[in-house]
């Protein structure tokens, strides 16, 4: 298993070069068609930089953030994480960097119902050979640095909304990623909640100097991001710093 070497000021954690992704589908008539979703995307992100990632249904973002969280492979092009090219990584190396580089943020949560807040964020670590105290005891603690000490025995069904994005959130961060991606992490939150968890991914990238990718429709979303990508019919027609 290859190693993930830590990304450097002069190597970007992110690297795509010329990435393309289609996806085979069954015509009755024409027999097997293929349908382009994303066309020569050439992106870098540093390490510690926030990006948000906007387009309407269909443009590709999503497919872009499976590629980069290591759920999906590119049909053409090189996708390098930390220095390391992806498409030369064995499964078992790809699933070390999904569990200890890089921290997944969802719309839905997805929690699992059965658990208490405190066994879904000790979750990772026990994927990651961990004992049950030890991980317990790391989990309580990221608890607390998200506000959520005093829930730490409740079940999904019995937190809020925002109370169990900050789970999830806890969850993504429980293993120390260099990465999160966050895909509509607001999507079913009111607007007050919405602003409390955008406040909170802030201060994870300037406090911890995390990176952090959002995938979001909303402009209000983004604004809080010091980055902007748009993407249009699978490819990228806008990508500036926005403060």
């Amino acid at each position: 298993m290859l190693p993930v070497r830590p990304s450097t000021s002069s190597q970007p954690l992110i690297k795509i070069e010329h990435l393309c992704k289609s996806y085979a589908l069954d015509n009755q008539a024409n027999g097997s068609l293929n349908s382009q979703v994303l066309f020569d995307i050439n992106i870098e992100i540093g390490q510690g930089e926030f990006v948000a990632i906007m387009g309407h249904s269909g443009s590709g973002k999503s497919t872009l953030m499976n590629i980069l969280g290591c759920l999906d492979t590119p049909s053409s092009g090189r996708y390098w994480f930390s220095g390391q090219d992806v498409a030369a990584l064995s499964g078992d190396a790809l699933a070390q960097i999904r569990n200890r580089n890089i921290g997944f943020v969802f719309q839905g949560f997805n929690l699992l119902k059965r658990m208490t807040a405190l066994d879904n964020v000790a979750t990772p670590l026990l994927y990651a050979g961990m004992s049950r105290a030890s991980s317990r005891k790391r989990a309580l603690e990221q608890l607390r640095l998200t506000g959520l000490t005093d829930f730490s025995l409740y079940q999904p069904n019995q937190l809020s909304g925002g109370q169990q994005q900050r789970v999830a959130i806890s969850r993504a961060l429980i293993n120390q990623p260099q990465l999160i991606l966050a895909d509509e992490p607001t999507g079913n939150l009111d607007s007050q909640t919405s602003c409390e968890i955008m406040a909170l991914f802030q201060q994870l990238n300037r406090e911890q100097n995390i990176t952090i990718v959002l995938v979001t429709h909303e402009d209000d979303i983004a604004a809080y991001a010091n980055r902007l990508i748009r993407f249009k019919d699978g490819r990228v027609i806008h990508d500036e710093s926005v403060t």
